[in-house]
């Protein structure tokens, strides 16, 4: 079993920043893996936002290209996305979800797809206001 734990949000005002965080522990820790994160603002769907491989390539959607940057730490098992200039329009519940492939696999046009991922977080709330 894989545990995911988003942290990071908040509130902030449009052209802002904001680091989230995602903590993976159990099975899998130390296995290569893709790690991408996910946004849903309320009554749409959810969104591949990046992602990013265990070797550091790093893969983004054009909505978050050139503002936010992915970044891990390999020995605290974390990923980290950076988000800078933020618009209301990124309000949003933001997942990180992770799965044993490689992500040119689990993307598409640099967005991560949710199918290909079978581990999720509870998620963290980002409100851009």
């Amino acid at each position: 079993h894989v545990q995911l734990v988003e942290s990071g949000g908040g509130l902030v005002q449009p052209g802002g920043s904001l680091r989230l965080s995602c903590v993976v522990s159990g099975a899998y820790t130390y296995s290569r893996k893709c790690i991408a994160w996910f946004r849903q603002p309320p009554g749409k769907e959810r969104d591949g936002v990046a992602a990013i491989y265990t070797t550091g390539s790093t893969y983004y959607a054009d909505s978050a290209k050139g503002r936010f940057t992915l970044s891990q730490d390999n020995d605290k098992n974390t990923v980290y996305l950076q988000m800078a200039i933020l618009k209301p329009e990124d309000s949003a519940m933001y997942y990180c979800a992770a799965d044993i492939t490689r992500c040119e696999v689990a993307v598409v046009g640099g967005k991560p797809r949710s199918g290909d991922f079978r581990y999720w977080g509870q998620g963290t709330q980002v409100t851009v206001s």
